[in-house]
């Protein structure tokens, strides 16, 4: 049919349509003209119409398109050709709205079959993308059952469930902390279990829900069952009859109805959660409690996926296939920046619309884009490997490179009539710029958490069970090598150290004297042995009494002093009192993966800011990276968890790395000024190597494949 002339259009006769189509007034648009419903009950389909298409139909028994014009023309304001019957005629037509041909439909029925089924190749895919099983026909059934559930519409309920979320948001902001350690808890094999049991049972209850809605508003419910996405099921249930409601909020409410009956769920349970005590009860409703939420505002509310939230914001604006007609305009205004094809718009619209639907479309994009991206990832690794790599490539292929060859498509048929522009050639010098900034090395910086902290420091301990006894120096005094900084008295070491004085001196005398006595010559070596053991006591008393009198290793500046330290107050074992640090300047150190340690070299310049200062900084040079990898990080304080940048886990009070990280250190090329003889956490930059943005994406790449190339 299409092509036709207007001399053969003439006397072409109408076929007829099918007799079980019926016609319903819709909602008025926003331009104020009426809109219809076309019903196929047959296949339980419904088709938006226009007035114009609507008037066409209504004389579609004139039998011919010269009688249907020239009705139009003189009992509507319309102007209207036979191009327009055409295109009414191909609608009905692909819709298969028609009434079949006994010559000739079977062919084309057949024929049809066959294009949409496609390839065998093109069956599986799709089978695999998605599928639906029909399970139940509940609409008897939903027929007695929905005034049973007409107390959940009713004002007193709704207001019983605002006052129940209220009160549930106060108790959990009370307990968040306690949520979310027992939310940590849960991911067990069991845990995870039990939500993917609630989350079956809050889905089920979602597509109640909508039943029951539309069931309420009249509507027909024909089946219910398991939809599959990516051999995930979901459960689904068929409301297309709710096209045939002119009321659009009415339409809206079997939309949000699924919506809210999560909602509902997660605030009763939240209540339940937040009042019950421990025990059993409150295990059961937790999952309920959590994993509701973020399953109705992550997915079902968002309008980006084609869930309730986007077919109640598609009603909202009263734009049927929102996506469709948002990704057409954006599409057109991506060609027409790149290229000025100089092509109209696919739709008018009001220019604050025309630019939300264009953001919109991009949203949608960015957000398949991402969550494409992690089914694949999720396919992958759920998958054994091989099978794994097979439908990442296929999750990739269909959701991501097949849109951009299409458009690719799209761009090389517009190619000969905009060759020759200008905004071609600026976009082409853009795009070979870019791609020139993606593999011209240029200066990069490594950045990461560092320490910067004194060369030499000494700190001052406290042995056990001492008492200080003099504290000669205070904050900040300046200490030779050698000087005793602090004293610290223990009269039982003491006496011990003159009782073993005494024993010594005895000992020496009578081994001295045993040349001059045959008996104490007998004696002489069990006398050396007791001479000795009694010396190794003293030297060990004199070790341990050096600690109570520490003494200063290197010349420095005494910091950090206990304020509460005086003359006469005892300590406990092993408290720092006291900090000494040298006069051999700062230094600093950080730990960078084996891929970014590779681009810095000794001598590289850097710089080091401190946490919590904007002012100060401190030069640096790279002095030394060790060649093996850490094992172990030396406090917990470099870890991610605790604001580091080393991705770090905690096994036993020790923090272990999740990959190779190497220490580097830097030492100080000028004065640290207001920073010296402290110990700071900050951030290192360091002036790296230049490097290309493309060569380390390819490099990341190519490491992750061959990392999973393995099998």
């Amino acid at each position: 049919m299409d092509g036709l002339l207007p001399q053969q259009f003439e006397h072409l006769r109408l076929p007829p349509l099918r007799e079980e189509l019926s016609l319903h007034a819709g909602p008025a648009l926003d331009t104020g003209e009426p809109s219809y419903t076309l019903e196929d009950p047959v296949r339980n389909q419904f088709f938006r119409i226009d007035w114009l298409t609507f008037e066409v139909l209504r004389r579609w028994t004139l039998g011919s398109p010269q009688q249907v014009l020239r009705d139009i023309e003189h009992g509507t304001p319309l102007d209207i050709g036979y191009g327009e019957i055409e295109s009414v005629l191909g609608f009905l037509d692909q819709n298969q709205l028609l009434q079949p041909d006994p010559l000739a439909s079977v062919k084309t029925m057949a024929a049809r079959h066959k294009a949409q089924q496609g390839a065998w190749y093109t069956q599986l895919l799709h089978g695999y993308l998605f599928f639906r099983i029909p399970l139940v026909k509940p609409d008897r059934w939903l027929t007695r059952v929905a005034p049973s559930f007409e107390w959940l519409f009713s004002t007193t309920f709704a207001r019983l469930t605002l006052l129940a979320l209220i009160i549930s948001s106060i108790q959990i902001y009370r307990e968040w902390g306690r949520l979310g350690s027992m939310l940590m808890d849960t991911f067990t094999p069991a845990g995870i279990a039990c939500y993917g049991l609630a989350l079956a049972g809050v889905k089920c209850a979602h597509e109640l829900g909508h039943a029951i809605t539309a069931k309420r508003r009249g509507c027909r419910v024909p089946t219910m069952g398991l939809a599959f996405l990516v051999l995930w099921p979901v459960p689904y249930t068929d409301t297309n009859d709710v096209w045939r409601l002119n009321n659009k909020h009415h339409r809206q409410q079997v939309a949000a109805a699924g919506v809210a009956t999560e909602l509902i769920i997660a605030i009763w349970s939240s209540l339940a959660w937040a009042v019950l005590p421990d025990g059993v009860l409150r295990s059961i409703v937790f999952p309920l409690a959590t994993t509701t939420w973020i399953a109705t505002l992550a997915i079902n509310a968002s309008p980006f996926m084609r869930f309730d939230g986007y077919f109640v914001v598609s009603d909202w604006l009263d734009m049927p296939n929102l996506h469709a007609r948002a990704f057409a305009l954006a599409r057109w205004n991506l060609r027409e920046r790149l290229f000025d094809a100089g092509a109209p718009p696919p739709e008018y619209f009001p220019p604050r619309r025309h630019w939300g639907l264009i953001l919109f479309a991009w949203g949608v994009w960015v957000y398949r884009l991402m969550l494409f991206l992690g089914i694949a990832v999720l396919v992958y690794h759920f998958f054994i490997k091989l099978v794994g790599i097979f439908l990442f490539a296929i999750e990739m292929s269909w959701f991501i490179l097949r849109p951009l060859a299409t458009e690719l498509r799209a761009w090389r048929s517009l190619w000969p009539q905009v060759r020759h522009r200008r905004r071609t050639r600026r976009t082409l010098v853009l795009a070979a710029l870019a791609m020139l900034l993606f593999v011209v090395p240029w200066p990069t910086r490594v950045q990461a958490t560092g320490v910067l902290r004194p060369a030499q420091v000494f700190p001052i301990h406290a042995p056990e069970h001492a008492m200080l006894s003099a504290l000669p120096l205070g904050e900040g005094a300046r200490v030779r090598a050698g000087d005793v900084m602090l004293q610290f008295a223990v009269a039982e070491n003491a006496s011990q150290r003159q009782g073993l004085a005494a024993q010594i001196e005895s000992l020496r005398w009578r081994t001295e004297g045993a040349g001059f006595d045959a008996e104490q010559r007998a004696q002489s070596m069990v006398l050396r042995e007791q001479l000795a053991s009694a010396e190794a006591k003293l030297a060990l008393l004199e070790e341990e009494a050096a600690r109570y009198r520490p003494v200063a290793p290197f010349a420095g500046t005494l910091r950090d002093i206990d304020g509460a330290l005086a003359p006469g107050v005892w300590v406990g074992k092993n408290e720092r009192v006291a900090v000494l640090v040298g006069d051999q300047g700062e230094e600093a150190s950080t730990y960078l993966d084996e891929d970014t340690v590779r681009r810095v070299a000794v001598g590289d310049s850097a710089r080091f800011y401190p946490d919590g200062l904007e002012g100060p900084f401190v030069r640096l040079q790279v002095s030394g990276i060790d060649q093996d990898a850490t094992h172990m990080l030396p406090s917990g304080m470099w870890s991610a968890q605790h604001g580091g940048s080393v991705t770090a886990h905690e096994k036993q009070g020790h923090w272990f790395p999740e990959k190779a990280v190497y220490r580097v250190t830097f030492k100080v090329t000028d004065p640290a000024g207001a920073l010296a003889g402290r110990n700071w956490r900050g951030k290192v930059v360091i002036a790296a190597d230049w490097e290309a943005p493309g060569t380390r994406l390819l490099r990341g790449v190519a490491a992750l494949m061959w990392r999973e190339a393995g099998f």
